[in-house]
């Protein structure tokens, strides 16, 4: 028996609600109808005011429809949250408990479960104080903290869980470090893909890899870092790179979500080079708007590296259109210090620029030439510079020489093992 189609209503104060019919619809609801009331701040008590409560409260009650979830595109305050609650007798939602539900509808691993866990416990614990204040004046606690607990036994236990995660993913931290140290003293640079969600970030991933990450045309899809190795196509440009698939951003991310993601957040922080992907299809407003939002949190984040920005999608628009794009994004000034490539992942199109762009961004890199002797042992040599380094040249006569690019961390590791194979270097 297939289960009835969730049904939902968007409440806001202004018309910009596509991202959250978008939200509402990854979730899995159809959205009946929009009410929007035009207003510079929230109402105090309701978010929206009296007239428009009560204009909701009549349409769920007369329409055939049963109406499962009201979606307030915005944050409420927990006030707001019960009275609205209580006056439309349905589940009420904001915007940042809609993004925590896709959390947990998506989380699969370990660390993203505690992360959304932790994001979860955090956004309710001030909703669980005002069910506390409320029970202790006669009124029934809501919605949120039924079930086996009494409010007050909720929010002690919150303060439990909050603590216990926290440690655990304390500990993925600090694993997650020496994993980062073991491949940075191994000479792997490491890239990070960023970007808003949905963007074709995995789907990059997927093309520069050979890998196949989970692709869905959701927001959210990714909350795990995935990393794999790039194998260029031309091998002599080989270098050793790791990639990580990052979850995506959204505009306004919610501080409970940054903090408790802070860990697979890092390893946006610490990359060597960030490509920014953005879906280039789109109208060059909203081009830019998510573009700025990318680069606003990457800001934050406190990401000091090379941010390359790759306009994906560019088969579904011709060459004036995206023409046009570059131009309106260069005159606003978007793409200051910020190097561009076009890119179509579904076409592989200019996806070796991309590459190539990036080995260009890679820093510290050094060039070291080794002469070998003609024997075995330097061959297990030759084959570790493949393996770690960018191998330039190479030519055998009465000794080998090899040239190479490599990270600056490895160089007096790679000259140390050369002279154990009585090697020298030039």
């Amino acid at each position: 028996m297939e289960t009835p189609p969730k049904k939902a209503i968007i409440i806001s104060l202004d018309d910009s609600i596509a991202e959250i019919v978008q939200l509402a619809e990854t979730l899995g609801y159809t959205i009946l109808k929009s009410f929007i009331q035009h207003r510079t701040n929230p109402d105090v008590n309701f978010y929206i005011g009296c007239g428009k409560v009560n204009e909701i409260k009549d349409f769920i009650e007369d329409t055939e429809e049963k109406i499962d979830l009201a979606i307030v595109n915005g944050e409420l305050k927990p006030s707001q949250w019960f009275a609205l609650e209580k006056k439309l007798e349905t589940n009420v939602y904001d915007r940042i408990r809609l993004i925590l539900a896709i959390f947990e509808e998506h989380a699969e691993r370990r660390e993203a479960l505690l992360q959304v866990k932790l994001a979860q416990l955090q956004y309710e614990r001030p909703y669980v104080r005002e069910l506390i204040h409320r029970a202790k004046a006669g009124e029934h606690p809501g919605l949120m903290a039924g079930g086996e607990y009494q409010v007050d036994d909720y929010y002690e236990m919150i303060k439990r869980q909050t603590k216990k995660i926290g440690e655990e993913l304390q500990k993925i931290r600090e694993n997650r470090e020496l994993q980062r140290q073991t491949r940075s003293k191994s000479g792997f640079y490491s890239v990070s893909l960023a970007g808003y969600t949905n963007a074709g970030k995995s789907s990059l991933m997927n093309l520069l890899s050979g890998e196949k990450v989970k692709v869905e045309e959701q927001l959210f899809s990714t909350l795990s870092t995935t990393t794999r190795s790039i194998t260029a196509k031309n091998k002599e440009k080989k270098i050793p790179i790791l990639l990580t698939d990052t979850v995506g951003f959204i505009e306004n991310l919610p501080a409970c979500i940054i903090d408790a993601f802070h860990s697979t957040l890092e390893e946006i922080e610490l990359a060597d080079v960030v490509v920014l992907v953005v879906d280039g299809s789109e109208a060059k407003e909203i081009v830019d708007k998510k573009l700025r939002v990318s680069i606003n949190e990457l800001r934050n984040i406190g990401v000091g590296a090379p941010i390359i920005i790759a306009l994906n999608k560019i088969d579904l628009i011709d060459n004036k259109s995206l023409e046009t794009l570059q131009e309106y994004l260069d005159d606003i000034g978007i793409l200051e210090d910020h190097i561009v490539v076009a890119i179509s992942v579904k076409e592989k199109k200019n996806t070796d620029m991309l590459l190539q762009t990036i080995y260009d961004s890679l820093p510290h890199m050094v060039k070291i030439t080794f002469r070998l002797p003609l024997e075995e042992k330097s061959q297990a040599f030759i084959s570790q510079l493949y393996g770690k380094t960018k191998v330039v040249g190479i030519t055998y006569g009465e000794v080998i020489t090899v040239e190479v690019e490599c990270n600056e961390k490895i160089k007096e590791k790679l000259i140390a093992a050369c002279r154990s194979v009585h090697g020298d270097v030039l």
